[in-house]
């Protein structure tokens, strides 16, 4: 089996690829541009690819191509209508990143409330130094606990963080993007009722028709003040730009482990923001703890596994 790898850099270089290459003659390529898809993949029997775009028109062109692993969970960047037409099996990774996700829920979540940059800072730039304090009070913070949490998608990675905002004894309570209630663990709320109520809002939900633009400038203003709004979906769901208004108008505080354009866009409105110690942005991170990157692997190789064997 010719086996390509299109974008290795994605998975990291402290992570074990060698199992890949049991199934036959692997080539790695760190990063691939559209430009370079097709003359790399043109003889494949098996790729791995985690964000490049295989259309109709690379498959078209790529006689040997049998299987597509895709070294995430989310599916977009494959043509699945055209891989059926050709025959060709599409097999994707799911749930190995979810105690990933939800770590960096709370990591977003306790730095923000904290106000640990700020406090940080206070001590390395030797501030609290020259203080005549044993302490430092000059951003006040509170617990988690008896704080309502609101949850948007309630799907695995929502319930693991219901399960331990929980554990903090707070309020839990979810908004069904679907439209279909999934759980009779935490009531379900209308969306301008969980952001009007809650005092913390974690965003766990796919990208798609309905949650597109779904927090914008119409509904941040319901947000409470002093309100944290956690964004560890996927960048669109969340209007940048008035995000970026709301942030400098409002008392809130943001933490985005996604933008809608990645890597984000240095005109992007949300580096522009004043307050800027209310807002914290990771570059789409949360997924990939080095435990989530072992598992995602051993699940491309398990998905090998098991298409060569029914062969």
């Amino acid at each position: 089996m010719k086996i390509v790898l299109l974008d290795a850099k994605t998975l990291g270089v402290d992570i074990d690829i060698q199992p890949i290459k049991t199934f036959g003659t692997l080539t790695i390529f760190e990063t691939t541009n559209k430009n370079q898809t097709l003359d790399r993949i043109k003889d494949a029997d098996i790729i791995i690819t985690n964000k490049v775009v295989i259309d109709k028109n690379i498959m078209t062109q790529c006689e040997n191509l049998k299987l597509i692993c895709v070294a995430a969970t989310g599916m977009n960047n494959i043509d699945l209508v055209a891989a059926k037409e050709f025959g060709i099996e599409v097999k994707n990774v799911s749930g190995y990143s979810t105690t990933s996700v939800v770590q960096h829920t709370f990591a977003l979540a306790f730095y923000l409330l904290e106000q640990l940059n700020y406090y940080d800072d206070a001590v390395k730039s030797k501030k609290w130094s020259a203080s005549n304090l044993f302490t430092d009070l000059t951003y006040s913070f509170s617990e988690i606990k008896g704080k309502k949490w609101g949850i948007i998608g309630l799907g695995s990675i929502g319930k693991e963080v219901a399960k331990i905002a929980s554990a903090f004894e707070a309020d839990v309570s979810y908004y069904s993007t679907s439209g279909t209630k999934h759980s009779s663990d935490y009531p379900h709320s209308e969306l301008n009722e969980l952001l009007s109520n809650c005092d913390i809002i974690s965003i766990h939900s796919p990208l798609n028709e309905t949650t597109a633009n779904l927090i914008n400038g119409s509904n941040l203003p319901l947000l409470k003040d002093g309100a944290l709004l956690l964004n560890l979906g996927r960048g669109g769901i969340v209007n940048e730009g008035d995000l970026a208004i709301a942030i400098d108008s409002q008392n809130i505080l943001a933490g985005l482990d996604v933008t809608k354009i990645e890597p984000i866009e240095p005109d992007n409105p949300l580096l522009c923001v004043k307050n800027k110690n209310r807002l914290l942005i990771t570059p789409h991170i949360a997924w990939a703890s080095r435990e989530a990157r072992v598992k995602l692997v051993e699940g491309i190789v398990r998905n090998i596994e098991e298409f060569l064997q029914r062969r």
